[in-house]
């Protein structure tokens, strides 16, 4: 149970445990990449660092639906994670420019080939969607 005083110290263990990470990484974590969308929209765009496409093709390459990658590409944008411009009549997302944020986010997708690091970052994520 969520109120239960003996699983308090237990709660602070985990919490500590999971906090375990370079403090660059674990802001990043609760402040830019706090979804499992946003998780995949990074990695895409590491993967693929000269995109610059329509919110709707960067659904379908997510295989998410447009309604939910609209918002998350906006949160990246305010978190200075991705850029956007009108080209034409088109609204297009791209990775940021910005440096030290592009080595933040090569840094975080490198640092998830570790399992333990993934296990830190699914909870931060799961405890940010409760």
């Amino acid at each position: 149970m969520k109120g239960d005083p003996n699983l308090a110290g237990q709660d602070d263990f985990t919490a500590k445990l999971m906090n375990d990470m370079p403090t660059e990484l674990l802001d990043f974590v609760k402040t830019k990449v706090n979804s499992f969308i946003k998780w995949d929209l990074v990695r895409f765009f590491y993967e693929n660092p000269n995109t610059v496409d329509t919110a709707e093709n960067i659904a379908k390459y997510a295989g998410r639906h447009l309604s939910a990658v609209t918002p998350e590409l906006e949160d990246l944008i305010a978190g200075n994670v991705m850029d956007k411009k009108i080209v034409g009549d088109q609204v297009t997302y791209s990775l940021t420019q910005d440096k030290a944020m592009r080595r933040l986010i090569e840094t975080f997708v490198l640092a998830c080939e570790d399992r333990h690091f993934r296990v830190k970052a699914v909870y931060h994520i799961i405890r940010n969607m409760q």
